[in-house]
């Protein structure tokens, strides 16, 4: 029995020492920061915190976008948006909360946001930029997940708004990193902001012996029996000009399925008007020159 006693104590005193070891090593102290002493506790505790704040506010992103938000009438662009505004406030507020619930001084956080500013001030400010663009595009929404944009040479949908950077995926399924503050300091056209629904202009050209309201009704036949072009509003035909070598006409068009697309729109009216004024006689023309020679043929006569 007493045998048995002194393994029951000496299997405590051993659990207690452990026990003891690890409390000493989330005690040790690193450093100071400001009048709180940061351990290897509360490193840990942060880092946990951290990250359950983290993954959390991307659930609730998830939750609110995919579940709640589409429920009512609102574009994905919009609640995407929506989204990610309330997951930046959620991780601005959980990090105060997290940092006041374990006793960290914020005073001392003014040190280092006098050099985060200097390092603003001399490095940063792109970054910054970006940042502030895209808390602006998210609130302003100039700009959507789903809009069809173009911007200096990148011409494109948008996929991804994140708060550095905007993707947009062009027609060859390239995707381009944008830096926010391009679609605040530069022109950008939204082909979509309001509605998919856009006009395009296809000029045609026929030889000046043609009929113009022949040109017209064939023009307009190939526009209605084309799927990809809406009827309402309904499309019509303007004699632009008697050119050069040709009189021109402009086909206008309304579309929404094309507005990503709008070349493979052109080509295939293009193919069906070459084909359907083929068929009734109708002549393109191609750019001539007449030339009158007078001066210098006497001489060679002589």
């Amino acid at each position: 029995m007493q045998s048995d006693s002194s393994t029951v104590s000496n299997s405590n005193s051993s659990n207690f020492d452990l026990l003891e070891w690890i409390d000493q090593i989330m005690n040790l102290s690193l450093f100071n920061l400001g009048d709180s002493k940061l351990t290897i506790g509360l490193v840990l505790t942060l880092i946990f915190s951290f990250l359950v704040l983290f993954v959390g506010s991307e659930w609730i992103r998830r939750l609110l976008v995919n579940r709640i938000l589409k429920k009512y009438s609102i574009t994905e662009g919009t609640r995407l948006s929506i989204g990610t505004i309330v997951k930046y406030v959620l991780i601005l507020a959980g990090v105060f909360s997290i940092l006041q619930t374990n006793g960290i001084d914020l005073s001392a956080f003014g040190v280092l946001a006098g050099a985060i500013g200097v390092g603003i001030g001399f490095g940063l400010q792109n970054i910054t930029n970006n940042f502030i663009s895209g808390l602006i595009i998210l609130f302003e929404q100039p700009i959507k997940v789903g809009d069809r944009i173009e911007v200096g040479d990148v011409n494109g949908d948008v996929i991804k708004i994140s708060a550095r950077s905007t993707m947009v995926v062009t027609n060859d399924n390239i995707t381009i990193v944008v830096p926010n503050s391009q679609f605040i300091d530069n022109q950008v056209i939204n082909w979509s902001h309001s509605d998919r629904m856009v006009r395009f202009n296809f000029p045609v050209g026929v030889a000046y012996r043609e009929d113009p309201e022949k040109v017209r009704r064939i023009l307009l036949e190939v526009a209605k029996d084309n799927k990809g072009v809406l009827e309402s509003p309904e499309s019509d035909v303007l004699f632009e000009e008697y050119g050069d070598n040709s009189i021109n006409f402009n086909l206008r068009v309304w579309t929404s399925e094309y507005v990503n697309r709008p070349k493979v729109l052109k080509s295939q009216l293009l193919y069906e008007i070459f084909k359907r004024f083929k068929e009734q006689g109708v002549e393109i023309p191609f750019p001539q020159r007449d030339l009158h020679l007078r001066s210098g043929f006497e001489n060679l006569k002589n």
